[in-house]
């Protein structure tokens, strides 16, 4: 008995002294062992996209496959476009033409001078008020054909602009940038309202936790933790908190928190499993 009392004795001064510690760094038991807290988290991409084309039609080429990495902006399949890109051809030729604005200008020139001569022998009461009118109304209609000889440019620059965005449209570009995950058409198929491929951005990535409901309040946006992904990866990256569930799951009693996780040399690979760690939850 009195070897039992030793004993339970020891397993007393051992809590008191490691609390004592734990007092002394000035850390309350109860909040280093939530500090040191562990939860189960799943790795997956920031984004994922289903990349399609603003038009119908039928598919020139794809130019990525599963696997490859990507850009934003990089090109990832055409359509065919040889009549849009003719279209186009057409439309800069009519911008660039000159020679009917210079002609226009050329007569209203002479239309002026001629005007001003006029005037100058009528004014000398040496010529009718009929011929006067008939000089100074082809001025006016010259000024009218060299106001819409410009129009008429403005108007072809406007058809080349048209042209040059219906060809566009048939150029299929990557809005992020990521992995490709999945090529579902392939060169002359038709596309209308499926997709061409499945990119994943995975840059940051997002790290999903489900935390029990006695954990509420206990984390918030803006929070820091550290996630360690399981092998072969491994090692430990900073990330951030950016979702905090406000509705607890009944049935579990859980609720999710999203953390965004920075992944720039492209490393981490989605759809790992991790152990999260939040500082201070």
């Amino acid at each position: 008995m009195a070897e039992k009392c030793r004993t339970h004795g020891i397993g007393i001064n051992i809590w008191l002294g490691l609390w004592l510690a734990v007092w002394a760094i000035g850390v309350p038991p109860d909040q280093a062992r939530a500090a040191e807290a562990i939860f189960d988290g799943l790795i997956e991409p920031y984004l994922v996209v289903e990349v399609g084309s603003e038009v119908p039609g039928v598919i020139d080429r794809v130019q990525v496959d599963r696997g490859d990495m990507v850009e934003a902006g990089d090109v990832v399949a055409m359509l065919r476009s040889g009549v849009e890109t003719a279209n186009l051809a057409l439309a800069r030729a009519r911008a660039r033409l000159e020679s009917t604005i210079k002609l226009k200008k050329a007569a209203l020139e002479f239309a002026r001078r001629n005007s001003q001569r006029v005037k100058e022998v009528y004014d000398a009461k040496a010529l009718a008020f009929q011929k006067w009118d008939e000089v100074e109304t082809q001025r006016i209609m010259a000024e009218n054909e060299l106001a819409e000889a410009l129009e008429q440019k403005q108007l072809y620059e406007l058809e080349r602009q048209q042209a040059a965005e219906v060809l566009r449209r048939k150029t299929i570009l990557s809005p992020v940038s990521g992995v490709v995950m999945e090529r579902h058409l392939s060169k002359g198929e038709y596309v209308e309202d499926k997709p061409i491929v499945k990119i994943a951005q995975i840059d940051p990535l997002n790290v999903e936790v489900v935390m029990p409901i006695s954990r509420i309040g206990s984390v918030k946006v803006g929070m820091k933790a550290a996630v360690m992904p399981e092998e072969p990866v491994g090692g430990e990256h900073e990330a951030t908190v950016t979702i905090v569930d406000k509705v607890i799951d009944a049935a579990s009693g859980t609720f999710g928190v999203r953390l965004e996780m920075p992944n720039p040399d492209w490393r981490i690979p989605p759809g790992l499993k991790c152990k999260v760690r939040f500082q201070g939850a």
